[in-house]
């Protein structure tokens, strides 16, 4: 099965079939996608993530593909009809499609009419129509034949009654062949359309689904969030939605596959078809393709928002800095966070230099106490309500401090988590979303972790997809992130740990409780210690965990553990310590070595070229720095906006219809796919990404509906 496998994901993603068999041997001995990525590169011929998880998921299915078979084997063989050329047929198809169409005749169904029709012994009637209807020449008397199966015990009991059943046996029959069913797919395949219609009574109601209450266009042509859009409107039940094909032209072409003259009993096959066709066939069709793009609506937008959620997770970090973080309000004024470099809570306060209360210089001695008492070095402040009041009350202090905003989307949803009240159990959720935004702006990935990914506020529709899907999109996503990344062994959380190659929840609680118990780790090598670290979870794990203050400079490097020796060969035979060959002061160490006289079959030039680059900047972060952003001062509500303004903004999500754009003014802009550059683009991923500053020009407020239009042709990018 393995050796199937092997040769099907090769030539279903177009990859040598050597490299994916060495993946799937390594998949099959619990190695993690981003392990084997980052630490198997000459067994998978230097494969990336991106195609292992292809690999995997593609693994995933056939594995779903062979169950499903076994299934269909065992319950046609209880029937007694399993032959052993339809078990050939069986064993060898690996479509899901083509393996349905064999079953579908077998699948244990409901009453129905052909199933009626058979026991009144009618098949063998319906045989004969067919026989004659497919002979140019043949045209046996009809009514002779029907006479023969008049027959009141069997509940037949005119020659009328005969030839309906012989009918339903017929529309049955075509309706469940191979080859009817794949010539009603191909006209679907060019001609289905997707149509919506508004609920009568429903207008008022369904205003935000307006656009689509009287709409038809090609399937093939409706892109995946117009179709999700149409969908949670059915759902919602504003609208009905439909998915059809050109009936007539699948009637005559089904009917031209069974009906070959014009004789009495062709006449009665091609009425049996058309019946077929529309109560049997059709309804079965429609329903195939309705799931199947709505799967690939699914695929779509999960892709968006996975691509999103990266670039999310993988933001600019602030790093290890005392920061200060304000929750912005106006009648509740703004929260207050202290937290130390670590993001441990020191203080929290409430502030009110907002109205009703606009206690502004009681804020402003605060502020400037609480700065200088917990030596903050930056200001992080959410974006929400009065996040532009406040940025400025802060701005106006003259504090001397780098100002962040960053996005508080579901800081209130953690703040009410089970996890923040693990951490804070003494303080109140505004006091745990304060602190939520100040370790945005520290580590993004750190804290986003902790967040279902749902809540985030970066996704398409998501809420409107397969979750299962979804979910494991998204996991898959967020471990690549905190392993491309690396953790502090000793400072990172459970919740961090638990994404690295390896752990899970279960380790990641233990290398947390190790620590609790006996402080902070001082290399690699104690990890072992953890309970139920064994040698294939260190193995998984080690090289993304790093140890600060080791005395082996090598444990604060993505250098893995099993690859130490041929570092300490090189250091040995330059006559200089390991230390010597890290950073800037090793580089004139590291010019003197042979690499290629280091090749060998225990490690191979991918992982030499990887250690080179790891000794020259030891655990770096491949994340961007962070840089300050400031909105125009000329708005701050929508009102304030003007058609031809160019405005500095701040990418928050990007769709496949385009990209949305703060600019200060409480309401996102949209930024049309048409409109984000001079050239046609395809996907907005490649012009913009989350987070990124932009420049965009204002095309149209729409003060009524709370719109905003925006472009960024002949605009430059900050």
């Amino acid at each position: 099965m393995a050796n199937i496998f092997a040769t099907l994901i090769s030539q279903t993603l177009n990859l040598p079939l050597k490299q994916v068999e060495a993946t799937l041997n390594l998949l099959g001995d619990g190695c993690t996608i981003p392990f084997i990525s980052r630490y198997r590169k000459e067994a998978t011929g230097g494969l990336d993530e991106v195609q292992i998880a292809y690999i995997s998921d593609q693994l995933a299915k056939l594995q779903e593909l062979a169950d499903r078979k076994e299934t269909i084997l065992k319950t046609i063989e209880e029937q007694g009809k399993l032959t052993d050329e339809l078990r050939q047929r069986i064993e060898q198809s690996w479509n899901a499609t083509e393996l349905e169409d064999i079953y579908l005749p077998y699948r244990p169904k409901r009453r129905t009419r052909a199933m009626i029709a058979r026991e009144k012994g009618l098949e063998p009637l319906a045989q004969f129509l067919l026989a004659q209807a497919q002979m140019p020449r043949s045209d046996m008397p009809v009514n002779v034949q029907v006479r023969q199966y008049i027959n009141t015990e069997a509940g037949v009991n005119t020659a009328e009654e005969a030839i309906a059943g012989a009918q339903d046996i017929i529309a049955e029959q075509m309706a469940e062949d191979e080859k009817a069913r794949g010539i009603v797919r191909r006209n679907f395949d060019f001609d289905a359309t997707i149509e919506s219609k508004v609920v009568k009574g429903k207008e008022q109601e369904g205003q935000n689904f307006r656009d689509y209450f009287d709409w038809k266009e090609k399937l093939s042509r409706c892109p995946s969030h117009r179709l999700l859009a149409m969908r949670r409107g059915e759902s919602e039940g504003i609208l009905r939605v439909s998915i059809g094909g050109n009936d007539a032209l699948c009637v005559e072409r089904l009917t031209r596959q069974y009906v070959h003259n014009g004789s009495q009993a062709g006449h009665l096959v091609a009425d049996a078809v058309a019946d077929g066709f529309k109560r049997l066939l059709k309804p079965s069709i429609e329903t195939e393709y309705a799931q199947s793009s709505k799967e690939k609506a699914d695929q779509e937008a999960i892709r968006i928002f996975v691509k999103n959620l990266e670039q999310l997770l993988m933001s600019a970090p602030l790093g290890q800095k005392r920061v200060l973080a304000l929750d912005p309000g106006f009648r509740t004024g703004c929260k207050v966070v202290c937290l130390d470099a670590e993001g441990n809570l020191l203080h929290h306060d409430v502030i009110y230099p907002h109205p009703p209360k606009s206690a502004f210089i009681e804020a402003m001695n605060k502020m400037e106490a609480l700065v200088k008492q917990y030596k903050i070095e930056a200001i992080s402040i959410g974006n929400g309500t009065a996040s532009r009041e406040t940025e400025e009350f802060v701005k106006g202090l003259n504090l001397n401090l780098p100002t962040f905003v960053v996005s508080e989307d579901g800081a209130s949803i953690y703040s009410a988590s089970k996890v923040a009240r693990d951490e804070f159990p003494n303080e109140d959720v505004t006091v745990r979303g304060a602190v939520s935004i100040g370790r945005r702006l520290m580590d993004p990935l750190a804290e986003l972790v902790k967040i279902d990914p749902n809540s985030i506020g970066v996704g398409q529709y998501q809420k409107d997809v397969n979750q299962t899907a979804l979910k494991h999109s998204l996991d898959q996503t967020v471990e690549s992130c905190v392993n491309k990344v690396g953790v502090n062994v000793n400072t990172a959380s459970k919740h961090l740990l638990t994404y690295i190659s390896g752990l899970g929840p279960l380790l990641a609680q233990n290398i947390v409780d190790y620590r609790a118990e006996h402080g902070a780790f001082h290399s690699r090598e104690e990890l072992k210690k953890v309970n139920r670290m064994g040698p294939k979870a260190f193995q998984q794990s080690a090289g993304f965990l790093r140890v600060n203050d080791s005395d082996n400079p090598l444990d604060n490097s993505a250098v893995h553990p099993e690859s130490y020796w041929v570092v300490e060969a090189m250091a040995k035979d330059l006559k200089c310590s390991v230390s010597d060959l890290i950073g800037d002061k090793g580089e004139a160490n590291r010019e003197r070595i042979d690499w290629t006289s280091y090749v060998s079959d225990k490690i191979g030039q991918e992982t030499l070229n990887d250690i080179r680059a790891e000794l020259a900047k030891p655990g770096r972060d491949p994340r961007e720095q962070l840089e300050e952003f400031s909105f125009s001062d000329q708005v701050k509500e929508l009102e304030d906006v003007q058609a031809g303004m160019v405005l500095p903004g701040i990418v928050t999500n990007v769709t496949n219809f385009g990209a949305f754009v703060d600019v200060g003014v409480h309401t996102k802009g949209l930024v049309h796919v048409s409109e984000m550059a001079d050239h046609f683009v395809k996907d907005p991923n490649t012009v913009v990404s989350l987070h990124q500053h932009v420049l965009v020009r204002v095309k149209e407020v729409d003060l009524q509906r709370g719109r905003l239009a925006l472009s960024m042709k002949g605009v430059s990018k900050e």
